[in-house]
């Protein structure tokens, strides 16, 4: 399980994850608490973990949002 706590654009983020097919990995969206989304993952969770985070911050909405991911 993945954890990103954001505050802003949160849906677009939970989208964004969940459409994701690279072959890598696969994100599921589990549920909100706060500030957290909760994703769980497919394949190795430190490398879908960085992967979440490179996926956020190449997209135009993201680039300079302030976030981090968690794995827990």
């Amino acid at each position: 399980m993945i954890i990103i706590n954001l505050v802003q654009n949160q849906d677009a983020a939970i989208t964004l994850l969940e459409a994701y097919n690279g072959g890598d990995f696969t994100y599921k969206y589990e549920g909100k608490q706060g500030i957290q989304l909760k994703f769980s993952v497919t394949g190795d969770p430190e490398a879908a973990g960085k992967k979440a985070k490179a996926l956020i911050k190449a997209e135009q909405w993201g680039a300079n949002l302030y976030f981090n991911v968690m794995v827990g």
